[in-house]
């Protein structure tokens, strides 16, 4: 694999994949400061879709099998599965471990839910603009929560742009130790620090005190080495980028709209794997069965 991540780019991609990693770091620090930043911050995330276009056949592997529709969905609810579960558990250490960043973390959600309850109050004003303006209010608020949460799921492009930047340099730095057979270490390297990036990244667009940005720091970590650990399984760029997304679509809707649609989701994603897996083990015995017969006639 990291031969393929390490070949060589053009100046045109290598310039892009620093926009797309430290240029999205610096706009994202300053976004604190300005909301033209934030806005340029979106916009990069967006333009990091068509970066991915080009980096995500790194990651394939030549000569693989390719999969069937079911088996594609069954690897999507799986790392789907691994995911919920690994961060559930990460949820509820830092619960447990950093006390200041949860109650930190549980304001920002009363905060937030609050100015919901405030803004239901406001919808019935606006409701007597009509139907019209009704529909495009509540859009405006559900919408604007959805689209950010979207974007967060090429936070994954950013994270393999990392990756393959890192890796490069290790080459350059370590030839001996890359040639020596390395290679293996370095991408785990790669991955830890992107992992730690991560985690450090969802601290600098505000401005907390270090009991609570350590709590953040060390959360987000771990869950963003979880989902570096997926994408070098499942070596799917865009599965990962769903699954991302989807976690956080899910989420915000479980916190401000709907109670428990994470965890109704998650439990939908059970019950079509468990389908899905029987469905396969089934047909794995009964091709098993007809190769068997085969031989046995000739």
């Amino acid at each position: 694999m990291t031969t393929n991540l390490t070949k060589p780019i053009s100046k045109k991609l290598l310039f892009a994949i620093l926009i797309v990693t430290i240029g999205a770091e610096v706009l994202l620090y300053i976004s604190r400061y300005s909301y033209f930043a934030s806005t340029l911050y979106d916009a990069v995330m967006v333009s990091s879709f068509f970066i991915g276009w080009k980096l995500y056949r790194r990651l394939g592997q030549e000569g693989s099998i390719t999969k069937t529709s079911r088996q594609r969905i069954l690897q999507f609810t799986g790392a789907f599965l691994i995911f919920y579960l690994g961060s559930t558990v990460i949820n509820l250490y830092a619960s447990m471990a950093f006390t200041d960043f949860n109650d930190n973390y549980d304001q920002y959600i009363q905060n937030y839910t609050d100015s919901q309850v405030f803004a239901a109050e406001e919808d019935e004003k606006i409701a007597a603009g009509g139907p019209v303006l009704a529909f495009f209010d509540k859009v405006d608020t559900i919408g604007s929560d959805l689209y950010t949460d979207a974007l967060a799921g090429l936070e994954e492009v950013w994270r393999l742009a990392y990756i393959i930047l890192l890796l490069m340099i290790f080459k350059k730095m370590f030839r001996r130790r890359w040639e020596g057979g390395s290679r293996d270490l370095f991408l785990m390297m790669a991955l830890f620090l992107t992992s730690i990036l991560f985690g450090i990244d969802h601290t600098l667009d505000t401005e907390e005190p270090w009991s609570v940005k350590l709590g953040a720091i060390v959360t987000y970590s771990n869950m963003g080495l979880l989902l570096g650990l997926i994408l070098l399984w499942t070596r799917s760029l865009w599965l990962v980028v769903i699954i991302h997304s989807i976690y956080d679509i899910t989420a915000t809707l479980s916190w401000y709209y709907i109670d428990f649609a994470l965890e109704y989701f998650a439990l939908g994603v059970l019950v079509v794997h468990v389908v899905l897996f029987a469905i396969e083990k089934i047909n794995q015995k009964r091709f098993k069965h007809q190769m068997e017969t085969l031989v046995l006639e000739k």
